[in-house]
């Protein structure tokens, strides 16, 4: 599996807050499962393109 998310990005995001290491690949798992639904909406309307409303 790819890593989608940039750990980095994460902590400075929820700054103040610690991550457990094993958050990491559950919101990977999160973000993969998003993306697999709107890519999924996307062909459903015969589009190449992902587009905001497939979200």
């Amino acid at each position: 599996m790819t890593d989608l998310i940039v750990k980095a990005a994460v902590k400075e995001q929820l700054e103040g807050h610690n991550v457990a290491s094993d958050f990491y690949d559950a919101l990977d798992e999160e973000v993969a499962s998003v993306l697999e639904d709107a890519s999924r909406r996307a062909e459903e309307n015969d589009r190449k393109t992902v587009q905001p409303r497939d979200l």
